[in-house]
């Protein structure tokens, strides 16, 4: 099993045992690894320790806890695992800015503001695109959350399967900065029925449109529903590309959530998921007879 995996499962478990008392002990154990070993792959794939992964997911479902639901806050704080409300609202405020109470009122007003308008959330620098964009939607979701205040969906509408309709939620963007080095796209998603696949893409292009680096993760797809998990696609992007494109696509019907997504540099001892495939030239002809 590859490190990407192995962590993938730990944080598969680690979400199913949030409103348990865990340590970094048990998680390492999960994954079979000493507390140290695994302390340095977590933080290396993921970005942050055990115990900061831990707390900002129990603070990103207490926030949705109080927007989304009318339970107690000192409910909500026993249910996270926090020895009191006090310690709780401490810990929040620390994140979030406000109390817990305080933060309650004003994004219920918010969210109450934006059912009203009845629009579709734009998100800076995101666009809708591929076979068929009109049949999909996509937006800010607040009540399915892994970090911060919302996170950003991809949802079918109007899907025809055997039509292998799909979309994209995307950016694009000039190369210039990044040539010459590789680059890794990160992101935590989530899905529910998807009944085809979904993933996270990226793809390097020449002035030419000539895809020089390319990974759909046609070879790991999405499929069914999951709970938020980390994924990545690491591409060098060559001295002759001009624009670098990445999102998360949706082939068929359902829905992707991504939330926490990086873009960052890596150092070329990290192997790179690119799909593409150089083509070789024989240097003769065979099975002309077709017998072969």
């Amino acid at each position: 099993m590859t490190n990407e995996a192995i962590i993938q499962k730990t944080i598969h478990w680690i979400e199913e045992h949030l409103h348990e008392d865990i340590t970094a002990e048990d998680i390492a154990a999960y994954a079979g690894f000493s507390k140290y070993h695994f302390h340095r792959l977590f933080q290396a794939s993921v970005g942050m320790s055990f115990s900061e992964y831990i707390r900002n997911r129990r603070m990103t479902n207490a926030a949705v806890a109080l927007i989304h639901t009318d339970a107690r806050i000192i409910d909500i704080a026993f249910h996270l695992c926090f020895d009191s409300q006090e310690v709780f609202t401490r810990a929040f405020k620390k994140v979030y800015g406000v109390p817990p109470g305080q933060y309650r009122r004003q994004m219920m007003k918010l969210v109450d503001h934006k059912e009203e308008l009845q629009m579709e959330e734009k998100l800076t620098g995101w666009f809708l695109s591929g076979s068929h964009p009109f049949n999909y939607e996509a937006g800010a979701d607040t009540e399915s959350v892994h970090q911060g205040k919302q996170s950003g969906y991809l949802r079918s509408k109007t899907v025809n399967p055997a039509d292998g309709e799909f979309a994209t939620m995307m950016q694009q963007f000039k190369a210039d900065k990044y040539r010459g080095r590789r680059m890794k796209l990160s992101a935590f998603l989530k899905t529910e029925n998807v009944q085809h696949m979904a993933s996270l893409w990226m793809r390097v292009d020449s002035a030419s449109e000539e895809v020089l680096q390319f990974d759909n993760m046609s070879d790991r797809p999405l499929q069914g529903t999951s709970n938020w998990n980390h994924y990545t696609i690491v591409l060098d992007v060559p001295e002759n590309s001009a624009m670098v494109s990445f999102g998360m696509i949706l082939s068929g019907s359902g829905c992707i959530w991504a939330d926490s997504v990086t873009f960052e540099e890596v150092d070329k001892k990290t192997p790179t998921t690119n799909l593409q495939t150089e083509f070789v030239a024989r240097d003769e002809p065979v099975n002309l007879a077709f017998e072969e």
